[in-house]
């Protein structure tokens, strides 16, 4: 963070929390009149636990989740759930040129997500039989956290 130019700050929380911000204040209220919706938000382990040398991106992921538990009871009355996804290391071009075979050791599943699995639990959380959970953040994160 000490060499971190303000721009890369703001860039990075504009893209991961002011854009939470900007889509579901569009929405919301049409969900608040038809009295159901979902919203599932996409967090980070790197929210949950923090990641030297990002600390702009884990700190928008926080925001991600504090946002998400605090919307959930908002607007939970109104059949209206809220949750985050927090995706791991995933195998995705975000992991080009990253040392994968390193980070695999770190993993207790000893292997990267795939993005099937982040899509299987949203699909989930979109769901009828998802309409009790809210407020939750659940990890696709082979244990890492």
């Amino acid at each position: 963070m000490a060499w971190m130019q303000e721009s890369d700050w703001k860039n990075i929380i504009d893209t991961n929390l002011s854009s939470f911000f900007n889509v579901s204040k569009l929405i919301v209220k049409n969900m608040i009149s038809k009295r159901f919706g979902r919203i599932i938000n996409i967090a980070s382990a790197s929210g949950e636990i923090g990641v030297a040398g990002q600390v702009n991106y884990s700190a928008a992921k926080a925001g991600i989740i504090g946002a998400t538990k605090a919307l959930a009871k908002e607007i939970a009355r109104k059949n209206i759930t809220v949750n985050a996804v927090a995706p791991g290391f995933i195998d995705t071009g975000m992991l080009n040129g990253m040392p994968t075979d390193e980070i695999k050791k770190m993993i207790p599943c000893a292997r990267l997500g795939k993005v099937e699995e982040v899509s299987a639990l949203v699909g989930f959380l979109c769901s009828d039989r998802a309409g009790y959970i809210t407020g939750q953040v659940i990890g696709v994160n082979g244990g890492i956290i």
